[in-house]
């Protein structure tokens, strides 16, 4: 599939329109522009440049994909032909992943495919919530008002990711900067006591001294080692990530380790609640909704309480109580849940759940980074009381012994 950019009239106002079109040869990017009730003035082969290989490698940003959903949704909302919308969008569209992935739509659609099929093409930039709300807007007649739904339920994802990432970044900043601080230390300084002892018969460094000089010196003649089993660490635990035992592992630590556990499950509950309450307006079925959320929500144990809830369901127990007395939810859900079906407002009760959880998920931030500090400032005192007593000690030896001669 080759993209043409070209210059055309429209025939009804007259006009020029200047756009981009996908097609197999000249010939065909012509009949797609005439379909479109313009007339070809000038056609030429568009450069490649990011749209080969790299652009497709290349991931869309949240942004851009939030950006991508307004836009179409008012287009469409403003009675714009669908193609000419996403023709619109994809010539505003700065994201070069993104502008391929919408051309290739465009065409899909103009050969009468529908556009959650067309979308479903491209499962790494449209996850299985965004197909499956496209998917009930289609059929209800309202894509407008899922794509603005889609577009909200994006920022509030990327804004609970954005505030437990930077959550963690302060405490591996500073273990990074300890762990520089350490290297210097053993490379460049400790060695010097130990030579100045050399120069001393009969003199004995401190245990602490012996210690650490034993590291410095290994750091020094195989640090290549170092780096081999770094490399090797690195290869291997990411690839042991990606297996079912590493996942669930990762998973279970990331739900019960301190300090992070608490952030973790109010992260989880804020994004099953979101996911559910988008899907579950947009007319998606009860159980159909379960098996996206469970996907949606990242966390295998999680996943296997919604399976094991949906069974449960399927069985003819409401939500609310197959979830009730399960580890891996925290009490709020249930209730909400339990509330919410016997009011008929399961939507508001998940909406109010999914709010209740994104507050508390600042609180806890607040919380992880108020105990974190004193605990690095406990660890950066404790490093620095090691590597100061391991250099001053036997300089006060050696001071001791010259009083001694003395």
């Amino acid at each position: 599939m080759l993209t043409y950019q070209y210059t055309a009239r429209d025939s009804a106002s007259g006009k020029h329109v200047k756009a981009e079109v996908q097609a197999d040869s000249e010939q065909s990017a012509v009949k797609l522009i005439q379909n479109e009730g313009l007339v070809p003035i000038e056609i030429t082969l568009a450069k490649q440049s990011g749209k080969g290989l790299l652009g497709r490698f290349k991931k869309a940003r949240t942004k851009d994909k939030v950006l991508f959903s307004r836009q179409l949704s008012t287009l469409i909302n403003a009675g714009l032909p669908l193609v000419q919308s996403l023709r619109s969008v994809s010539s505003q569209t700065t994201s070069q992943p993104l502008k391929v992935v919408i051309n290739d739509i465009i065409v899909d659609v103009e050969a009468g495919a529908s556009l959650s099929a067309s979308m479903s093409r491209h499962p790494d930039v449209f996850s299985q919530v965004y197909l499956s709300l496209i998917s009930a807007g289609e059929a209800s007649g309202t894509l407008d008002k899922a794509l603005e739904r889609l577009a909200d339920q994006q920022e509030k994802d990327a804004d609970i990711i954005s505030k437990v990432r930077g959550a963690m970044v302060y405490p591996l900043i500073v273990l990074a900067v300890m762990a520089g601080v350490v290297t210097f230390m053993l490379v460049k300084v400790l060695p010097q006591v130990k030579t100045l002892y050399e120069d001393i018969g009969g003199a004995s460094l401190p245990l602490v001294t012996r210690i650490l000089l034993a590291m410095s010196d290994f750091m020094v003649h195989f640090w290549w080692v170092i780096v081999i089993l770094l490399g090797l660490a690195i290869f291997f635990g990411s690839r042991w990530a990606r297996t079912l035992g590493g996942k669930r592992f990762i998973d279970k630590a990331k739900m019960r380790m301190w300090p992070t556990g608490p952030l973790f499950m109010k992260m989880y509950m804020a994004r099953f609640s979101r996911t559910g309450t988008t899907l579950v307006s947009s007319g998606v079925p009860l159980i159909q909704m379960l098996e996206i959320t469970g996907r949606a929500v990242n966390n295998v144990y999680i996943e296997d309480s919604i399976k094991a809830a949906t069974e449960k369901v399927k069985g003819g127990k409401s939500l609310g109580e197959s979830l009730t007395g399960d580890p891996n939810f925290l009490e709020l859900v249930p209730n909400m849940l339990k509330i919410g079906e016997q009011s008929g407002s399961m939507e508001q009760m998940l909406g109010k759940s999914a709010e209740y959880y994104e507050k508390e998920l600042d609180n806890e931030i607040k919380a992880i980074q108020t105990t974190i500090e004193p605990v690095m400032m406990i660890l950066m005192g404790l490093m620095a009381f090691t590597i100061v007593a391991a250099i001053l000690l036997p300089i006060y030896n050696l001071a001791g012994q010259a009083n001694d001669i003395v």
